[in-house]
């Protein structure tokens, strides 16, 4: 059956003039009494910001419904605890999934301003930095869309991570301040705030029944003030909250101190508490660093458990039944605190007895891990710890007492098998092991693949799986398709909807039907069109940001996610500079024209990762700027990497580049986004494209490189890349070229470290992978040049990607992790949303 032909713009519903009406009125109101503007003086700013206002006031509406609702009906909650929510922007999210995007669109038009002009006006919030804080807004919208009463914990960040900016080719960082124009989607609660101690000392005090007790005196105090953003479920029916957390000091100046002339150290104590919200990561390199971080994480997490508490206790009246009442999820090791301040909060304020409220703790929490990588599992050194949570280390100490009680009951005698196991390790300086204590303190642990999942009990915690031998499952990661299809990809979307019918809005299995058009060339021809309309959306963006042409006719070839070696970028430009002298010695051969396109940011002390960025940015300059290539390869790098830019890259994607070295990786996320909107991965066995590849199929992915235990056997034999090189003559001249200062005339030596790497330090398996990702690239260019057969298999990887919906995702948490009941997923849309 052929697909019916898709118009200009997809037959929407015909506008309720009352509706419309309404909606102009509610924004014109807003532009005056909220923003203090008449219509002829307001500038686009002003208008995005009473259009915002507007809609908030239908969102807030439902959002009381809902946590009513939820409260009267004593349902179990979900408190999800994460150090990044990259939530993006927010407006057009809210409008599509309150079903309100046309009437706004309309409203705006007929109060002269365009809709996506005013999208525009708001920047992404500085909230995160790559997939752990996106997985975390596409799961908080997904618990809105299946009604699950939910709260996402975090911190406000006055500048988030940084912005990024390409200067010379160099990363340069400078504060994000996203929050210089306010932000609209907030409310603030100036009555919610709780205190957070800090430092000090701990004593046992008996009380006159004889029972002894830790009294902890700390000597500071910081402030949690309270911040909520409502998260809107799909179709509008359910509205959460995200509660972001931002630190004061308890007194904003000390007035004599002030009144003696000393005016910086009168605010001192006010600076140092503010500093724990400034920044998202700050560097650790140094002490205080590490000291602010580590001040960060028990800030948000104290916080947000003093209130999870209150709240439980208001609805339900007993600490006891917390466990019942409340499901806390660990999103990583960073709110592994929660695990010693829960102990805290119920053995020293509610007064329970440690065996009680350490059932109720492990009943509660669950931790999610998100990496393989032991470097990347949270430590921290003991004299800090114990200066900074002096009652929290004794906590901990008596935690690890039982916990090696049972390891030794277990191993009986074995030493080694203690040490692995136990909170502290002893090894290089004592520290506290994080990743431990969240393990240990939770019933549930779960990787984010299955790969990833299996692995985790082979390697990071093999010993603790043996001691807790049910704990670890696996929840592959999902994303949201409202905002990675349907609001990102609206051309697609209206292609899907004529082939499969409305009703894929609601239920993404519907996608199946796509299948039934993949052969067929009148829709692979919509589908070439629809996806051809995106890359000029994106060379156009290309061109105004970096004053590159680029051809949308070319392949783009897509790598956007965080600079790191694992991730192996390196890789990717290493190819590059191989493809590029390839097609310099046969500048007459029929080569595929590519568009290497790379975005991302590397952390500001990560130097390795930032010189990674200027040899992308160097190759892009001699090859974008030599004429013998004919245009036939571009490379560009766009800067500061965010949901926004993410929206225009990902639906204009060709290929994209999944080449993690295997086993370090533990899913991804962009790989599932890349998918979903047509374009086809290159990529090795690893995380989530593992699962990728058992749906879409092996013949619609490229799949290259070594298999994770392949890695590690070749680790062993030694990190010298010498014998590969000498056989590859494409990898030999690529590094000799790079080593010999080619694409750094300026500064020679420039990229030595990197060559030098690439020969004797390939603990990455770059080179070692080199020649199998070349020849895979080659095999890219031949199904490109098949024309249809390149598109079919696009078009069934939209077609196969239903199960990696972050829907799918949160409904597995919910029956196995938190014991949650959800909405079913193929429950029909509201009839009153036809009125909008």
């Amino acid at each position: 059956m052929p697909a019916q032909p898709v118009p200009e713009k997809f037959q929407q519903p015909p506008i309720d003039e009352l509706a419309l009406s309404e909606i102009k009125s509610a924004i014109l109101a807003k532009l005056t009494l909220a923003i203090g503007k008449e219509a002829t003086q307001a500038t686009k700013h002003d208008w995005y910001k009473a259009a915002a206002l507007a809609l908030r006031d239908r969102i807030v509406h439902r959002w009381l419904v809902s946590e009513k609702e939820s409260y009267d009906a004593g349902r179990k909650r979900v408190y999800y605890l994460s150090l990044e929510f990259l939530i993006g922007r927010l407006f057009t999210d809210a409008l599509n999934n309150m079903g309100l995007l046309a009437q706004y669109g309309a409203a705006l038009g007929d109060l002269g301003v365009g809709l996506n002009d005013l999208r525009k006006c708001e920047p992404d919030a500085a909230l995160g930095n790559g997939g752990l804080g996106r997985l975390a807004a596409c799961f908080m919208e997904s618990m809105a869309t299946l009604e699950i009463p939910a709260i996402g914990y975090g911190i406000r960040y006055d500048y988030g991570l940084f912005r990024q900016i390409i200067n010379h080719g160099w990363q340069q960082e400078f504060p994000d301040e996203w929050l210089s124009f306010g932000n609209p989607w907030e409310l603030q609660r100036p009555e919610v705030v709780y205190q957070v101690k800090f430092g000090g000392s701990v004593e046992q005090v008996t009380d006159p029944k004889g029972v002894t007790r830790a009294v902890w005196t700390p000597i500071e105090t910081v402030q949690a003030m309270a911040y909520d953003t409502p998260i809107v479920g799909w179709r509008g029916e359910h509205v959460n909250a995200l509660r972001l957390w931002s630190a004061r000091a308890p007194d904003p100046m000390l007035i004599d101190v002030f009144n003696t002339g000393d005016y910086l150290g009168a605010t001192a104590h006010e600076a140092r508490a503010e500093a724990i919200c400034k920044f998202l990561y700050p560097n650790d390199e140094s002490p205080a660093g590490r000291e602010l971080r580590l001040r960060q994480e028990y800030f948000f997490v104290s916080a947000s458990l003093q209130d999870l508490i209150k709240r439980h206790l208001d609805s339900d009246g007993q600490i006891r039944n917390l466990a019942k009442k409340a499901a806390i999820q660990l999103n990583d090791t960073h709110p592994s605190l929660a695990v010693t301040e829960l102990m805290r909060l119920l053995i020293d304020v509610h007064h329970l007895r440690w065996d009680d409220a350490w059932q109720i703790t492990t009943a509660t929490l669950s931790y999610t891990n998100h990496t393989l990588l032991p470097e990347a599992l949270e430590t921290w050194p003991l004299d800090l710890f114990e200066r900074t949570l002096p009652r929290h280390l004794q906590i901990i100490y008596r935690i690890n007492e039982a916990h090696l009680a049972l390891a030794e009951q277990r191993c009986p005698g074995d030493i080694e098998f203690r040490a692995s196991v136990s909170l502290i390790d002893e090894r290089a300086g004592r520290r506290v092991r994080m990743g431990h204590l969240a393990f240990i303190g939770s019933h549930r642990i779960n990787g984010v693949s299955a790969m990833h999942s299996d692995l985790m009990k082979e390697t990071v915690f093999h010993d603790l799986n043996h001691l807790y031998p049910d704990r670890i499952t696996n929840k592959t990661n999902g994303i949201t398709f409202r905002r990675w299809l349907t609001l990102a990809n609206p051309g697609l979307t209206d292609l899907v909807r004529s082939a499969c019918g409305d009703e894929v809005l609601d239920d993404p299995t519907r996608l199946d039907r796509l299948e039934a058009f993949a052969g067929d060339s009148a829709f692979q021809q919509q589908f070439r069109t629809v996806k051809h309309r995106n890359k000029i959306a994106l060379a156009r963006l290309i061109s105004e940001r970096n004053g590159i042409r680029v051809d949308p006719g070319a392949l783009f070839d897509v790598q956007i996610k965080r600079i790191h070696e694992y991730k192996r970028q390196l890789l990717n430009v290493l190819e590059t500079v191989a493809l590029y002298h390839a097609i310099k010695d046969e500048p007459n051969r029929d080569w595929v024209p590519r568009v290497k396109i790379f975005a991302g940011k590397a952390a500001a002390s990560y130097r390795y990762a930032k010189l990674i960025i200027k040899l992308i940015n160097d190759v892009a300059e001699v090859v974008n700027n030599d004429a013998s290539i004919g245009g036939k390869l571009k490379v560009v790098f766009l800067a500061d990497y965010n949901v926004s830019l993410a929206e225009v890259i990902i639906p204009a994607a060709d290929l994209s580049e999944q080449i993690s070295t295997a086993g370090m990786e533990a899913s991804g996320t962009g790989n599932m986004k890349l998918a979903l909107n047509g374009a086809l991965t290159i990529g090795t066995l690893d995380g989530a494209n593992i699962e990728i590849r058992d749906h879409v199929g092996a013949e619609n992915i490229a799949i290259f490189g070594m298999e994770a235990l392949e890695v590690v056997a070749r680790r062993a034999q030694g990190l010298d890349a010498n014998d590969v090189i000498t056989r590859s003559q494409p990898l030999a001249r690529a590094i000799r070229a790079i080593d010999a200062g080619a694409f750094s005339p300026d500064d020679p030596a420039r990229f030595a470290s990197v060559a030098h790497a690439l020969r004797h330090l390939d603990h990455y398996m770059v080179s070692a992978d080199f020649d199998s990702y070349y020849e895979a690239q080659r095999g890219i260019d031949a199904r490109w040049a098949a024309g249809p057969a390149w598109t079919r298999a696009g078009i069934l990887n939209v077609a196969r990607m239903a199960w990696f919906s972050s829907d799918r995702t949160i409904r597995e948490y919910a029956e196995d992790i938190w014991d949650v009941p959800t909405r079913h997923a193929t429950q029909p849309p509201p009839a009153r949303l036809a009125k909008g």
